[in-house]
């Protein structure tokens, strides 16, 4: 919901009924009549409100993912006329926020950034460069401390044994090598403080039988902070290694191989193990990816900063069986059940 001035539409002004749900969503409930349509029972939009509907409809649902990074196709502003040839069904609602907002639609040319074009990023990604890259991630991320006392979660689907300690330990060396963060004969011990991050990583369904043990450490563990971001000085996107990493944790099992290898290094280094952020962190917190102020990153701009921190739901990586090993203690096991499952979403254009 955003107030802001008086109305000047409602939901009922529209066409598309993915607008009109959004826009549902946004308005506000006001007895007297829609300025623009006259309806009675349309959410009131304001002028302010019209404009997040328009972003959030055409900016972010025209989002376009690549294999590093994101950018939208549609942005619009009051500098240029609609270009776009939009879906047919769309034009009355084109004609609309032209009409109310004095804005034009058109395609978006990004900043090469935004899709990957970072010197980091793309050095992660040739083996000759790789090396030097990680050196800097171990040197130029921060080290914490997960100290006794504090707990995280780690959820098992049908484990043989559910309510047996060594049941949530490190998996078998013979299924390593298949996530973020572990290699064969490298096993890694996932969790998190998040239990709704464990539920929706482990991709739970309703025929799973699933248990959640409750972990603490025995003594103060060391890991290196990927949730970390980098205050850079003097670099641009294009160069920036907080820009990197970031990309590299959103990026699908294509950056597994890279962030394994990090991985291996921190290992190699001592750590008993990593904080890196979840994949599902944007999706848990219903977050835009890669935000942007006149093309530039929101990670970038100081007062933007602690947001943009606070996006990163960190995920914790241990190295070895630390169960086995006796650094981490098993605080309790409960069988999980799941009541429910609702789903947070709005719409975009369907062809621009």
């Amino acid at each position: 919901m955003i107030t802001g001035s008086s109305p000047i539409a409602c939901s009922a002004c529209f066409s598309d009924s993915g607008l009109r749900l959004d826009a549902d969503q946004i308005g506000v409930v006001e007895a007297n009549a829609c300025p623009n349509c006259g309806a009675l029972d349309g959410k009131k939009l304001s002028s302010e409100a019209l404009e997040a509907l328009a972003h959030r409809f055409f900016v972010w649902g025209s989002l376009w993912r690549c294999r590093y990074g994101a950018a939208p196709v549609i942005t619009f502003n009051q500098h240029q006329k609609t270009c776009i040839d939009f879906s047919p069904w769309l034009a009355p609602d084109i004609k609309l926020f032209e009409r109310l907002l004095g804005v034009g639609f058109f395609h978006y040319g990004p900043r090469l950034w935004m899709v990957g074009e970072i010197e980091p990023l793309k050095a992660l990604q040739k083996f000759r460069t790789r090396q030097a890259v990680i050196e800097r991630v171990l040197s130029e991320y921060p080290t914490t401390s997960l100290r006794p006392g504090l707990i995280f979660y780690r959820i098992r689907i049908g484990p043989s044994a559910p309510a047996e300690p060594s049941q949530y330990d490190s998996p078998p060396s013979a299924f390593a090598g298949k996530n973020r963060l572990d290699s064969y004969n490298a096993p890694v011990l996932y969790g998190s403080s998040d239990l709704q991050i464990c539920v929706h990583e482990c991709r739970v369904t309703t025929e799973d039988e699933v248990y959640v043990a409750t972990l603490t450490p025995k003594s103060s563990l060391r890991l290196l902070d990927l949730t970390a971001l980098l205050k850079e000085e003097n670099v641009t996107e294009f160069e920036s290694l907080d820009m990197a990493v970031h990309m590299l944790f959103l990026a699908g099992k294509h950056a597994y191989k890279i962030t394994r290898e990090i991985a291996a290094a921190v290992r190699n280094a001592g750590f008993d193990g990593v904080v890196y952020p979840s994949y599902f962190s944007l999706l848990r917190l219903g977050a835009m990816p890669f935000q942007t102020v006149y093309g530039i990153s929101h990670r970038r701009i100081p007062q933007y900063q602690k947001n943009e921190q606070a996006k990163a739901i960190p995920n914790l990586a241990l190295f070895g069986r630390p169960i086995e090993a006796g650094t981490v203690a098993v605080q309790s096991i409960n069988k999980l059940i799941i009541s429910r499952v609702a789903y947070d979403f709005h719409f975009g254009p369907a062809a621009f």
